[in-house]
């Protein structure tokens, strides 16, 4: 026995007698006397019989050390009690001494205010015995044990999908990185004892470096995806007033053991020669520890933020650069500047780090890139790699898709009214100097279902200044602002600034260490016993805000109130008008109503809802069919569904969003569906709705039932897909390719195929018939002029296939250096770059003028026609440009994986493609050296490949559509 711990330590309940334990269980404790009780019941109810519970009191000094005293004398032959002389200030003292007590085979450690699972112990013991391992570690799962719905959230789960067991920790460094608790772990206590593993005393974080430690010392690890630890997780505020140690960020020494904890396990890590591990949790520290840290930075002072930086600074200088590449851009940058200790730089660089997408620097662009700053990148060549923000693509952005930073300078109150001032950074001019400025203040309640108005004030001084927009106002919040009060008690603020006739929003960023002081008088509609005034306070985020806050009487008369009778049912009452309406949004009762209520009205005759790419797009042949029904001044009643933004869907239609009440009820009355991929799999199609189904391109790739994935699924999710399919009325068909494919993979019966081609595929058709009557001059196309090109310069339009997976954050990265092509090929041709629409791409400044991203427009028909060559890969858009008989280039740099680890394709490129194909980057620029050589070269296989793929594309396919099933809305 530890003589330290005399004379309280010496134990309650057995001291040796009995069996000894499979297992024991040591439960720390220190002024929790009121949940102790449930986690050593979770103990106890272990399906796992020989458990022991070690209860180790950090000398509590409220009834814990009782309480487990208790619990001893109800079960004496399973728990055990001791109790430190003094209390040790954290965890690692009292696990320590409950490793030493223990007298179980294996040990593990629970937390007084959490539990472990009721299978947890027999689970692992298993696991342990069968494996062999020093150490078996299972699923933790934070429960949020306050909230309404107990949210739940798994802890790393990916690390535990499978039962696994690893030989060294190096086979799954994401393993020491990520899951550091001690908690969720069976260790065997003889592994612990030799191995002389215990916690550190007198410093927090001891949970990293023990885990650390095991990890590397254990000679196997078996991992289990069961469940076996909840970390019982409090939002409000805790019953001993006290905070637990990760939530004291705010504390300089918090962040200095921090610090300690991480030099320490990088000691071992170097001792142990596991470069790899030091450089996983390089990566793992400057995601998320020190951005945990740097949040904090906006409100702290001075001193505290030189502390700060010094023992960071020493910290970062450890860490491979390298690792900076593996973050967030903004992440990186923080760090890099906290480094150099530009904190002019770097605290609006928190703000976005904070603020996600938040442009918070002017930027800076200096030969073709974008950086976040001017200063370091002339004389630190890391720090301009690090500081390049071209790939954010904050150059190709408009005013109004900004989200800018709005430092508030100057806060006054004065009788009522607030005087505010402020300025708006204004990155790479974006507002041009000499743009028509003006702007308003809006206060909203942040309460959106309580949110029923706004209250706005005009801003008298809108001004440039410099690298930012200034502006001054004043708002009388006492005299109009009148608040419901209770359900609207925060409010928040922002800024609409007007440029130029478009409007960006910004919030108002405090840049002080702490709210502004002061409180304004209001009048809440529920009188003034619910508040009296609005005090300025500052959100999570960093933003300017205001709670209703009552006088000391009131507020004891509102809180009793708010716990009597009438006040449970009114709250119970909102709750439950909550739920309501959050059920009458969901997907479940949009379906009901669409097939219980909508499905039911009569047909509206002459209804036509047209829909392309899910509503991303006003194009393809669901765009040609309705402008053929407008040029042919048919009389119907057209709706067109969107998803995201109306912009650039026709003005003469109707437009519902997708997924919205009226789409779904203008569906369901409709006579005729016009979509090119798919309308929601859910809606069951009415019988007296005709389906035309136009799809979007001929196929390489093997397509639904032909799909290796779709072959494995179970019948009746074979039978649902079918079903969706089956709604198809009319399947429209540009070649008997298409029949042996799509109508095959799609179970499409021959009289659902209108055999008519493509109407998207009509104005190809007529461009190559006008480029053969003019003798192959080009044509004088407006969308040219609209996009800048030069008249002397030939066109290649770039458009791949989708890409399931994206670069490093989520986009489309082009598979050559568009920089390296247009300093190749800028003076002869200009290159527009053309992403599938559910992909986007990022081009440099550098570029400008010779590569032009088009994937924002709509239709891609218009570019087949401007351009005089395309370079794609496997996208369908081989089979539409075929048509123009110009020259085709196909990059199949993943060629290999493609083909033969994807879906599969139904004929091999390589043998029918209708222009070179090449691998790498050096190959393309080899055949783009001539248009005109590439062209006389593959004429006879561009022939074959259009005939092969295009045989119903006449250019009447529109009209023949038309003719066909809307001919009797004709005007008489």
């Amino acid at each position: 026995m530890d003589q330290r711990c005399a004379p309280d330590a010496s134990g309650t309940g057995p001291t040796g007698t009995g069996a000894v334990p499979a297992v024991s269980v040591i439960v720390i404790v220190y002024n929790d006397e009121h949940r102790l009780p449930t986690a050593v019941r979770s103990v106890l109810d272990q399906t796992l019989r020989s458990v022991e519970v070690v209860i180790v009191d950090d000398r509590s000094t409220d009834g814990s050390y009782p309480a487990a005293q208790r619990l001893a004398a109800a079960h004496p032959d399973r728990v055990r009690v001791f109790r430190l002389p003094e209390n040790s200030g954290g965890c690692g003292a009292p696990r320590n001494h409950g490793i030493r007590q223990a007298r179980g085979d294996y040990v593990l450690f629970l937390d007084s205010d959490d539990v472990l699972e009721r299978n947890a112990c027999r689970n692992m013991l298993e696991a342990a015995e069968n494996t062999g391992a020093d150490l078996v570690s299972g699923l933790c799962v934070r429960v949020h044990v306050d909230s309404r719905s107990r949210k739940e959230v798994k802890w790393y789960p990916w690390l535990y999908e499978r039962t696994r067991t690893l030989e060294s920790v190096s086979e799954l460094p994401d393993l020491l990185v990520f899951d550091t608790l001690s908690t969720n772990k069976c260790y065997r206590r003889r592994f612990l004892l030799e191995k002389g593993l215990e916690f550190p005393v007198g410093i927090h974080y001891e949970d990293l470096l023990f885990s650390a430690q095991a990890y590397v010392a254990a000679r196997r690890i078996t991992l289990i995806p069961n469940r076996v630890y909840d970390w019982r997780i409090v939002d409000g505020p805790r019953t001993t007033g006290t905070r637990s140690i990760s939530n004291r960020r705010d504390e300089i020494a918090n962040f200095a053991h921090r610090m300690e904890i991480h030099r320490r396990v990088d000691r071992l890590l170097a001792q142990h020669d596991l470069p790899e591990l030091k450089f996983a949790k390089d990566v793992k520290w400057l995601k998320h520890d020190l951005v945990l840290h740097l949040r904090e930075l906006p409100s702290r002072d001075d001193a505290y933020r030189r502390e700060f930086a010094e023992i960071a600074r020493a910290y970062l200088g450890s860490i491979d650069r390298a690792a900076f590449d593996e973050t967030e851009p903004i992440q990186a940058i923080c760090a890099y500047l906290l480094h150099r200790s530009d904190w002019d730089n770097l605290l609006p660089a928190v703000d976005t780090l904070i603020n996600r997408d938040k442009i918070s620097s002017p930027l800076v662009e200096r030969a073709g890139r974008v950086y976040w700053c001017a200063r370091h990148i002339e004389d630190d060549p890391f720090g301009r790699h690090v500081l390049d923000v071209t790939d954010l693509g904050h150059h190709a952005k408009p005013v109004e898709r900004m989200f800018l930073r709005n430092a508030l300078t100057r806060y006054e109150e004065h009788a009522g009214t607030v005087r505010l001032a402020g300025r708006v950074t204004n990155p790479l001019g974006v507002i041009p100097a000499d743009a028509r400025l003006s702007a308003e203040l809006e206060f909203y309640a942040r309460r959106a279902g309580v949110r029923f108005q706004t209250f706005r004030f005009p801003v008298a001084e809108v001004r440039h200044e410099g690298e930012a927009v200034a502006w001054e106002a004043t708002a009388a919040l006492s005299k109009r602002l009148r608040p419901i009060g209770v359900v609207d008690v925060v409010w928040d603020v922002r800024l609409h600034l007007d440029v130029n006739g478009v409007r960006t929003t910004t919030r108002l960023t405090a840049t002080g260490t702490g709210p502004p002081a002061g409180g304004l008088p209001v009048r809440p509609r529920l009188t003034r016993l619910i508040a009296d005034r609005m005090e300025p306070e500052i959100s999570a985020r960093g933003h300017l805000s205001y709670r209703l806050v009552p006088g000391k009487k009131a507020d004891e008369l509102v809180r009793r109130g708010m716990r009597g009778r009438f006040a449970r049912r009114a709250k119970s009452g909102y709750r439950k008008a909550r739920a309501r309406r959050r059920d009458l949004a969901s997907g479940r009762s949009k379906l009901r109503l669409y097939h219980k209520v909508f499905s039911r009205l009569p047909h509206r005759k002459g209804l036509v809802v047209f829909e392309s790419h899910l509503g991303r797009q006003y194009s393809d042949s669901p765009k040609a069919i309705y402008e053929e029904m407008r040029r042919q001044g048919l009389r119907f009643e057209a709706v067109w569904a969107y998803a995201g933004s109306p912009e650039g869907f026709p003005a003469d239609a109707t437009l519902v969003r997708r997924w919205s009440i009226p789409y779904l009820k203008a569906l369901a009355q409709a006579e005729f569906w016009v979509d090119n991929q798919s309308y929601p799999l859910k809606l069951t199609k009415r019988p007296g709705t005709t389906y035309l189904q136009t799809w979007h391109g001929s196929a390489l790739k093997r397509m639904g039932f032909d799909e290796p994935g779709w072959k494995v699924r179970s019948r009746a999710a074979q039978a649902a897909q079918q079903r969706t399919l089956d709604r198809f009325d009319r399947f429209l068909i540009r070649s008997e390719h298409d029949v042996r494919t799509l109508a095959r993979a799609f179970r499409l019966p021959e009289r659902t195929l209108l055999r008519v081609g493509y109407p998207r595929n009509d104005a190809l058709v007529r461009a190559r018939r006008r480029a053969e009557a003019s003798g192959g001059r080009r044509e004088q196309v407006l969308l040219a002029a609209e996009l800048g090109i030069p008249a002397d310069k030939e066109v290649l339009l770039y458009a791949p296939t989708f890409r399931q997976r994206g670069g490093k954050r989520k986009r489309f990265e082009l598979p050559f250096d568009v920089e390296r092509f247009a300093d190749a090929f800028g003076d002869r041709y200009v290159l527009l770059v053309r992403s599938h629409y559910l992909n986007h791409v990022v081009l440099p400044p550098s570029v400008r003028g010779r590569v032009i991203d088009v994937t924002d427009h709509h239709d891609v028909t218009p570019l087949l026609v401007l351009a005089d060559g395309l370079i794609t890969d496997y996208s369908s858009v081989m089979f539409d440009y075929s048509l123009l008989d110009r020259p085709m280039f196909f990059f199949t740099y993943d060629y290999d994986e493609y083909v033969h680890e994807s879906r599969g394709t139904y004929f091999d490129l390589l043998e029918r493609a209708p222009g070179p194909v090449v691998r790498t980057e050096d190959e393309l620029y080899a055949v783009l050296g001539s248009l005109e050589d590439q062209r006389v070269r593959y004429a006879a296989p561009r022939e074959r490949f259009a005939a092969d793929f295009g045989e119903f594309d006449r250019g009447n396919a529109a009209q023949s559509v038309v003719d066909q099933f809307f001919a009797h809305w004709r005007r008489t």
